[in-house]
């Protein structure tokens, strides 16, 4: 009797605890099987209703129990199906939600004029007439928002063109300021790629089609064929500042054996020419034109473009100065040496003097280069190389 009940407490405990290991390790098998899909519910990009949770996790619970891999849920599917395709019509499967984050995403719009032109009669969320609202709408709202605020900040652009011209070859280089409000603004991608498209275009132009800005912005395309109006007031919609296109200046090489070559000081981005300064230089070649020769041209041209940007001169040579502040800057001088008792053709000498030290600071040709070694004279420096100085512009944001 006692070895019989031994037996059935035996038999008892195996039971409970071996059944209660494999309900244990069943609900575990489950509860890991079902997480993929809770995390993929979660993830969903059209929200879903806990029934339907429950149906494709246990579609994927069976579709495990044949293969190791769990196969896309559906919603994932179609939203891949949706990204790659254009959202050029309205489509059911897309919530307002989603339709907002597209718009935002191509124009930079503010969240609020996204929805508001979405739900436009005309619009009907069609995201491309949605696009064509903002630009009608949405742009011109803006710009009237933000006219008449102080841009002190911006950027500058750069570019340098070369090919073939009615005389031969041309090559011509563009420098334009756009100015914005704010810093953060300017270092904008938006903001810089309109710089950029505003260099090209003036590259490609006469210096008499970007005299006047504003018809130029008007008639000019950029790479895809907009106008470069539009093109700014798009960047006003999604910058949300004053934007405006302060200046436009071209330089022509003056010889078809010229060099022209830039420096760009504090580059925006590595994919565009424009930052907070820059310059053009165009230099010579007297003794040889071959390949060779471009080559220590260009080189030589483009450390002189950095000591532009350094040094800022004002003229290119002596020779280049107004006379009239040739005059005023010896009117100065002398009557500094007022007083001094010393005969007239010793004065006339210490004003000559004291002229060659103003020349050193505001003529290119006199100053001591910064960037090659020992800093000698920038003509000096040319003319060892076989150059000369024939022009530069400088053009820089200004705070004043």
């Amino acid at each position: 009797t006692r070895f019989l009940r031994f037996v059935h407490f035996i038999f008892v405990w195996a039971k409970y605890h071996i059944l209660g290991t494999v309900v244990l390790v069943s609900e575990m098998f489950l509860s890991t099987a079902a997480l993929p899909c809770r995390i993929l519910s979660k993830r969903a990009i059209v929200p879903r209703s806990w029934s339907s949770v429950v149906a494709a996790s246990s579609k994927s619970l069976r579709t495990c129990a044949g293969s190791s891999q769990l196969p896309n849920p559906p919603h994932q599917t179609i939203y891949s199906d949706q990204r790659s395709s254009s959202f050029s019509t309205t489509s059911p499967a897309y919530s307002t939600a989603q339709l907002v984050k597209v718009l935002r995403e191509a124009t930079g719009a503010p969240m609020m004029e996204c929805k508001k032109a979405l739900s436009s009669p005309e619009v009907n969320n069609d995201i491309e007439k949605a696009r064509e609202w903002l630009r009608k709408h949405g742009s011109a709202k803006a710009s009237s928002k933000v006219a008449g605020r102080e841009a002190l900040e911006g950027l500058v652009g750069i570019r340098i063109e070369t090919g073939e011209g009615e005389g031969g070859k041309r090559a011509v280089a563009s420098l334009v300021k756009v100015a914005s409000e704010t810093d953060f603004a300017s270092r904008s991608p938006a903001f810089s790629s309109f710089v950029q498209e505003v260099a090209d275009s003036a590259a490609s132009s006469t210096p008499a089609e970007v005299s006047d800005v504003a018809s130029f912005l008007s008639s000019a395309t950029n790479g895809d064929g907009r106008p470069l109006n539009e093109g700014l007031k798009d960047a006003i919609l999604a910058i949300r500042e004053n934007l405006r296109v302060d200046s436009i200046s071209l330089l022509e090489a003056s010889d078809p054996d010229s060099v022209l070559a830039g420096y760009v000081h504090g580059r925006a981005s590595p994919d565009v020419t424009c930052g907070t300064a820059a310059s053009i230089v165009e230099v010579g070649m007297t003794t040889s034109d071959d390949r060779e020769g471009w080559y220590v041209a260009h080189d030589a041209a483009k450390k002189l473009a950095m000591h532009v940007v350094a040094a800022k001169p004002l003229y290119l040579n002596p020779a280049s100065v107004p006379e009239d502040v040739v005059e005023k800057e010896k009117q100065i001088l002398t009557e500094k040496m007022e007083g001094s008792n010393k005969p007239p053709e010793i004065l006339e000498k210490i004003v000559t003097g004291q002229l060659r030290k103003f020349y050193e600071g505001i003529c290119l040709s006199e100053q001591s280069h910064m960037v090659e070694e020992g800093n000698p004279k920038v003509e000096k420096a040319l003319k060892g190389l076989g150059l000369e100085l024939r022009g530069f512009k400088l053009m820089g944001m200004s705070k004043s």
